[in-house]
């Protein structure tokens, strides 16, 4: 299965987002099963934050990791920007450990950029790291000036990741972002590899005629295919989301589909490299 290191640890690269998960208790029992059967089939990194469902999110991971080794598990979580000051940012990351049912996170993100100043939020993920409540920390959304900007701060160089949209039809990030990322070896968080930006089932990716001849070449679903191209480069951890087990073993089997040259030439004919700056709103 193929793996990426992130924050000096080794995690097969696709693991397990839960956006939209756990707020409907009808769906509960299905989505924690899921996440149980991913980790079964030797997914690592768990994905989560307190903006989905307002912490209920986080409350379906804590449940679904619960029989498992906490050692075995890379949890990632998220502050919201409003949340990510030296005043409450503690008070918000200990508020998601009691509902994740841990002492620490692995990963601990800042969501997006919001209003307070960088530095601040920054020097204090770093604080938290040093007190041991994370083990490391890393950003969400942030564009390549945002990260430059970032690096350039006293604790800076700590980040770990940054997590954003990236999918075969929203590869801006190519251009200049995920060059930048790889020189200072910076791996990249994939959310969404097989759909748009707030509801995955706005994609034509799946039903696309080249995308569904090269997974019938490998055998595999087009959802499966489009996850092993998110990953193709070593550096990404990808994050789909499935409250459905099957669909869920589907998804971490995608690590292990070795995409060949004539698979990435045709999927680049299809879909263009970019060849200028894409905004991440624009992607």
């Amino acid at each position: 299965m193929k793996e990426l290191e992130i924050a000096g640890r080794q995690v097969p690269a696709v693991g397990i987002g839960t956006w939209h998960m756990g707020s409907d208790a009808g769906k509960r029992d299905g989505e924690i099963a899921a996440i149980r059967a991913g980790i079964e089939a030797g997914a690592r990194a768990v994905d989560t934050a307190e903006a989905y469902g307002t912490g209920d999110s986080e409350k379906l991971v804590g449940e679904a990791l619960r029989p498992f080794d906490r050692g075995d598990i890379f949890l990632i979580s998220k502050v919201r920007p409003e949340n990510a000051s030296k005043a409450v940012m503690e008070e918000h990351l200990d508020a998601s450990l009691k509902r994740l049912g841990t002492d620490y996170l692995d990963l601990y993100l800042y969501h997006w950029r919001g209003s307070i100043p960088l530095a601040e939020t920054v020097a204090e993920l770093d604080r938290l790291r040093e007190v041991g409540k994370i083990r490391s920390w890393g950003v969400s959304n942030f564009d390549t000036p945002d990260m430059q900007e970032l690096v350039a701060l006293p604790a800076g160089g700590n980040v770990a990741a940054n997590e954003d949209l990236y999918n075969i039809e929203a590869r801006g990030i190519e251009y200049d972002l995920l060059p930048w990322q790889r020189e200072r070896h910076i791996p990249l968080i994939a959310y969404s590899p097989v759909g748009g930006l707030f509801n995955e089932l706005k994609t034509s990716m799946l039903t696309d005629p080249t995308v569904r001849e090269v997974a019938a070449r490998h055998n595999v679903s087009a959802y499966e295919l489009m996850i092993a191209w998110a990953v193709r480069d070593g550096n990404t951890l990808a994050i789909p989301q499935t409250s459905n087990a099957e669909h869920m073993r589907g998804n971490i089997a995608a690590a292990d589909i070795e995409l060949t040259a004539d698979d990435l030439a045709a999927l680049d004919k299809r879909y263009p490299v970019p060849t200028s700056h894409v905004s991440l709103a624009e992607n």
